[in-house]
C-alpha cells in the first residue's frame, strides 16, 4: 500500500501544480480576507483588541480549509473513481489524500499567519505554542474534511453538502483550538497547554484512524 499511496501522492500534487489557478484562488482568498479585516477593523478602528484578532484569525483559517479541501473528492469524475476502484486500494486512496490536504493546510496556515500577522500586527505573547497549535489544527482540520469531502462526493452535491455537514463537527475542533492559541497569545506556561495540545493530536489521530476504516466501505458504493 506504502507503493500505491506514493504514487497517488505524487499524483495529487502534479495535478496541483497543472491547475495552478486552484491553489492561487485559495491565496487569493487568503490575501483578500487579510485585507478587509484589515479596512474593517485596523483603519477605522485603530487597536485591535486581541481576543478579536484570534478569532478573525481562526474563522479565517476555517473557512480557508474548507475551501481548499472541498475540491478533495468534488473534482474527481466518476470515471476516475471507477478507475481508482480497480487499480488502487481505497486505504491508500483515502490516506494520500489525507497526507496531501494536511500538506496544503499546513502551506496555506502559515502564509496566513505570516500576511495576517504582517498587516493586522502580532500579539502572541509565546510564539512556538501559537505555531505547535497551528500545525496540528492543520493536521485535525485535514483529517476532518477530508472524510466529510468524500462523503459528500458520494451524495453528489458537494459544495453544499460539505458546508453543511463539516460544521458540527469542526466546532469542537474549533473551541479547543481557540483556548490553546488564546493560553499562548496570554504568554501563560506552556506546560499548560500540554493537556489541551495531547488532546488536539488524539482526537486528530482519532479522525485519520476512522477515516481510514470508513473509507473503504465508503468506497464501495
Amino acid at each position: 500500500m506504502f507503493a500505491q499511496v506514493k504514487l497517488l501522492l505524487w499524483k495529487e500534487i502534479t495535478l496541483e501544480w497543472r491547475n495552478r489557478y486552484a491553489l492561487n484562488g485559495i491565496l487569493l482568498y487568503v490575501v483578500g480576507a487579510v485585507y478587509l479585516c484589515y479596512m474593517s477593523f485596523s483603519v477605522k478602528r485603530g487597536v485591535l483588541h486581541p481576543i478579536t484578532w484570534n478569532a478573525l484569525f481562526w474563522i479565517i483559517q476555517l473557512f480557508t480549509s474548507i475551501h481548499a479541501i472541498t475540491k478533495s473528492f468534488g473534482a474527481e469524475a466518476q470515471g476516475r473513481n471507477l478507475y481508482y476502484y480497480i487499480i488502487v486500494s481505497p486505504s491508500a486512496i483515502i490516506v494520500s489524500k489525507t497526507i496531501y490536504n494536511a500538506c496544503l493546510l499546513m502551506f496555506l496556515s502559515l502564509i496566513s499567519f505570516l500576511s495576517y500577522s504582517l498587516v493586522m500586527g502580532n500579539p502572541i505573547e509565546d510564539l512556538v505554542l501559537y505555531t505547535a497549535c497551528l500545525l496540528i489544527s492543520a493536521l485535525a482540520f485535514s483529517g476532518t474534511l477530508t472524510l466529510v469531502s468524500a462523503i459528500a462526493s458520494k451524495a453528489g452535491s458537494g459544495n453544499t453538502l460539505m458546508a453543511i455537514l463539516s460544521f458540527p463537527v469542526i466546532l469542537p475542533l474549533l473551541l479547543l483550538i481557540i483556548k490553546i492559541s488564546k493560553n499562548a497569545m496570554d504568554g501563560l506556561e506552556t506546560s499548560s497547554s500540554y493537556k489541551d495540545l495531547s488532546i488536539l493530536a488524539a482526537i486528530s489521530l482519532i479522525i485519520f484512524s476512522t477515516s481510514f476504516v470508513l473509507y473503504p466501505y465508503l468506497h464501495k458504493n
